[in-house]
Order: structure tokens, then C-alpha cells, then sequence
């Protein structure tokens, strides 16, 4: 693993007044696994795509296995054997998973796409990696965690030998994600080489032999994995030590109930789901991908149509027939996929921050600019939103940006009763941490959070107690006391508890 499959030497970025990246230089020995650390807006996926040629540097030098190289297109670092599972999924919804794989490739006869042959290597790309998705599906029928699959078997079934991976886990369940992790052994063991982004501690020091620390667009510093410990990590990454990032739930008493669903059914969703939701609590929501967690957060948004079933607010029974009788009702939610149902890309971040509360913020007709500024101001302050001022369009902030900014939209408006749906997804460590303080703080105030996430680990941390999904049934409620991975896995599998010895 001595000779280089990477060498970036003194690489420089720049986008619309922000320094993406300043004067990075590091290298990446064949066949290893190397993580690329850092907060948000850090330059990890700047760097990352500037290997795939999405990115062109506007100054620096790249080396791949010793040659100098310039890419200009995804096609040219292709040809060069490098491919990009990117964070943000990007395809064609109304074509097929195996129009997808093979689109820049599609095999032909006599004139005419070879339907067999597409499907047979489109089959061939997804069993690679052992993802159990229909080649023949729609891209947009498909769930955010198949979708990831089909991204993944794009660049490593393809036969890429240098694969960076841009948060590859982030809408994977554990299963599928463990999947991955077997896969990218394999792909060291075949001497692929790959570059790995990620937030997710436990991911990192698993896979990774190196790390790689970016902060401010600046090459921090480049470790051996085992002799950099997590506590070392974080302070490299954040520039100052944090203590706990991952905060332990507290025991205390919780008041009235704000909400409760009893029976509420979405066919083919889920069916009979009844929980409540207190004052001052924070309920995990746990299950496997397509266990129906989504889909309860969206039904009683207003989102999913549900076919029985009741939703009390404040005790009283309401009709929530579309999101804006939800946020009547101080009802907010920060959905998983945030730039379909969170965002509008277009605009800025102070727009989306208050586009729920713009009737509040008029007067006339008329809106209190000054007043919907200081309002954006404040919250992009208390997340630490990066950006390079209000009026910046969300659409070029980093993934964990404009997950703050979802999360900012719900703060402003005030709502009581909050439903964060992997609220963390792509978020760096120690936003992960200002965000948890946060759940816990809105808590405190007498807010009540129904917490959906695939980290287990942060469903354990902060919240009061958890009900398990599993095949779109709410099966049992965990009290925090007796939650661990291990019971909530198997409870989530339907596999069968070991009694303690």
C-alpha cells in the first residue's frame, strides 16, 4: 500500500464568494480505505468531486497512480477508473433502475437498446453488491435506501478501481448497511481503492486504515486510524474539544399529552398504529427501512392520505387532510428526503426559514423584512448555519446546512410539537451534538418530538422511550431504561429475545 492511487497537491476551490477548498495536499495509498473528515462545509465532497470531475480546481495539481490528470467531465474520471457514490441522490425518476446503471452505456443491436442484455448487466452491477432491487423498477417507485443501492452498484459494478463514497450510509438501514461494509472489504481485498466520507464514527474506524482531517477548506492533518482516537478526531475536526457529543437521555417527569394517534392505517403504509406524545418528551421511533416510520410522520402531516384511524391535538380530534392544517395546529416536520419535501432549492435560506410564518411576519400585506431577517438570523446563529449570507440560495449549501435550515424553518415558527425524521442525516459531529442539545432543549421548554432515525445509537441517547416497527405494525414500546442495539434490532427483526443470563 505504498505507492499512491491519489495525490492532490496543493488543490484550491472557490464558489460564489466561499473558499471551498485552500492550498489541500494529501495523498491516498492503493488499495486502503481513506476517510475524509470534517465538519459541514469543511470541503470533504469539494474534494471528493473534484477526483470524479464534477469539479474542476481553479488551482493545485491531481495525481492518479503517479500520472498528473485533469479531468473535465464524470465521463473522463470514469475512463480513468474513478467513480463517486454521491450523498445526494441523482438520477432519472421516470427511467428504470437498469436505464440508470447503463445509462451512458446502454448496449445496442441492430440499432435498438438490447433490452436483455441492459437488464442481465443491470442485474449483474446490483448483485455485486448484493442489493435485492427489481432491474426493471422505476427510479422513482423505488425507497431512499434502494435508491442509495442503485447509486453504489453504479460506481463499484461499473468496475471502478478508485470509488469515493459521499456518505454512502446516510439513508441505509443497518442491514443494508452492513452490507456495504462487507462489500468495500472486498473491494480492498481486490485492491480498489477507496476514498470514504462520513460523519458516522463507529463507520470510520471500522473501514478506514487513514484519516484525513478537513476543516475551513484546510488539510488539517492525515493519520493512521489506529493511533488517532475518536475524542483526538473530533477535536481536529471541530478545532476545539467537545466533551460528550452524544448526550444521555434525562429522566424527567413529562406533562400533558399534545398529541395522540389512535389506529390510524395508510393501506400497504401501515395499519393500527396508536402512540402518544407528552410535554417535555422525546419519543424514538425505531424499525428497518419500510417498516412504515416515514410513512406515519408524513400521515399525520398531512402528507399521507390515511384510510382510518384519529389524531388528537391538545386532546381534541382534527382533520389534518394537508400540511397546512398541521401547522395550524403547531404541528412541524423535518421529512428525510430534504430536497423533495423540505426545501425549495431556488430560493434562500432566509425565505425557506420563514415560508411557513410569512403571514405572522406581514403586516398590510407586506412583509417585515427587518423583523423576517433578524428572525432567519438567530436561528441560522443557533445552528451555526454556514452560508454566505441569508439571501444565498440553499441549493449550494452542503447537505448538513440545509438540513439546519429544515430544522430552523420549525424552530421559527414555534411549533409544539415537533416530527424529525433522520434530523441529523449528513450532519457533521459536531452540529450532530448542537442539534441533540437542541431536541433536548425544546424538551425542557414543554415541547413534544417524535424522533425517527436509523442510528440507533441516537434514538438510545435521547430519547425517553421508543416504539418499535416493524412490517408497518407498531409492535412494542421500549422504556430507555432496557434500550439497547441488541434488543432493538431483534425486536425490529422479529428475531427472538435471549433471556439475560
Amino acid at each position: 500500500m505504498s505507492e499512491s492511487a491519489v495525490r492532490f497537491e496543493q488543490i484550491t476551490k472557490r464558489f460564489l464568494g466561499v473558499q471551498a477548498l485552500d492550498g489541500v495536499s494529501l495523498e491516498v495509498a492503493t488499495g486502503s480505505c481513506h476517510a475524509l473528515c470534517g465538519e459541514n462545509g469543511a470541503g470533504k465532497s469539494t474534494l471528493g468531486k473534484v477526483l470524479a470531475g464534477i469539479h474542476s480546481p481553479d488551482a493545485g495539481r491531481l495525481f492518479v497512480r503517479g500520472r498528473e490528470v485533469r479531468f473535465d467531465s464524470p465521463r473522463d474520471a470514469f475512463a480513468a477508473g474513478v467513480g463517486m457514490v454521491h450523498q445526494e441522490l441523482a438520477y432519472c425518476g421516470n427511467m428504470t433502475v437498469a436505464e440508470n446503471l447503463l445509462l451512458g452505456a446502454l448496449p445496442r443491436r441492430r440499432g435498438f437498446v438490447d433490452r436483455a442484455a441492459l437488464e442481465r448487466r443491470a442485474r449483474d452491477m446490483l448483485a455485486e453488491i448484493g442489493a435485492e432491487v427489481d432491474a426493471r423498477a422505476p427510479m422513482s417507485e423505488l425507497r431512499i435506501a434502494q435508491q442509495q443501492l442503485v447509486q453504489i452498484a453504479s460506481a463499484v459494478g461499473a468496475g471502478a478501481d478508485i470509488v469515493v463514497f459521499d456518505e454512502p450510509t446516510s439513508s441505509l438501514s443497518q442491514a443494508d448497511a452492513d452490507r456495504l461494509y462487507e462489500l468495500i472489504e472486498r473491494l480492498k481485498a481486490r485492491g480498489v481503492t477507496c476514498i470514504y466520507v462520513s460523519h458516522r464514527m463507529p463507520e470510520i474506524y471500522r473501514l478506514c486504515d487513514t484519516i484525513s482531517v478537513l476543516r475551513d477548506g484546510r488539510h488539517v492533518a492525515t493519520r493512521p486510524a489506529a493511533t488517532l482516537s475518536e475524542s483526538e478526531l473530533v477535536t481536529l475536526m471541530i478545532g476545539r474539544e467537545l466533551g460528550e457529543y452524544l448526550p444521555q437521555s434525562d429522566e424527567r417527569k413529562v406533562g400533558k399529552e399534545l398529541l395522540r394517534v389512535e389506529r390510524l392505517t395508510v393501506p400497504r403504509k401501515f395499519r393500527d398504529v396508536s402512540f402518544s406524545l407528552h410535554e417535555g418528551e422525546i419519543v424514538g421511533l425505531a424499525g428497518l427501512v419500510g417498516a412504515g416510520r416515514s410513512e406515519i410522520a408524513q400521515a399525520i402531516f398531512g402528507l399521507e392520505k390515511a384510510s382510518s384511524g384519529t389524531v388528537f391535538v391538545d386532546g381534541r380530534p382534527s382533520k389534518i387532510a394537508e400540511p397546512k392544517d398541521a401547522i395550524a395546529l403547531g404541528i412541524g416536520l423535518v421529512p428525510e428526503d430534504r430536497k423533495r419535501q423540505g426545501l425549495v432549492l431556488g430560493e434562500s435560506g432566509l425565505h425557506n426559514t420563514t415560508l411557513p410564518i410569512l403571514e405572522r411576519l406581514s403586516r398590510a400585506l407586506f412583509i417585515r423584512r427587518r423583523e423576517e431577517a433578524t428572525l432567519a438570523s438567530t436561528f441560522f446563529s443557533k445552528l451555526r448555519v454556514r452560508t454566505p449570507s441569508l439571501g444565498a440560495p440553499v441549493a449550494g449549501m452542503s447537505g448538513g446546512n440545509q438540513q439546519k435550515v429544515v430544522l430552523a424553518r420549525w424552530l421559527a415558527a414555534n411549533s409544539r410539537i415537533l416530527i424529525l425524521d433522520e434530523p441529523t442525516r449528513g450532519v457533521d459531529v459536531g452540529a450532530k451534538a448542537e442539534i441533540h442539545r437542541l431536541i433536548r432543549d425544546l424538551a425542557a421548554r414543554g415541547n413534544a418530538v417524535l424522533l425517527i432515525s436509523s442510528e440507533l445509537p441516537e434514538v438510545i441517547a435521547i430519547s425517553h422511550r421508543i416504539l418499535v416497527m416493524r412490517q408497518g405494525e407498531l409492535v412494542t414500546e421500549v422504556p430507555h431504561a432496557q434500550a439497547t442495539q441488541e434488543v432493538l434490532l431483534r425486536l425490529m427483526a422479529g428475531v427472538e429475545l435471549v433471556p439475560a443470563a
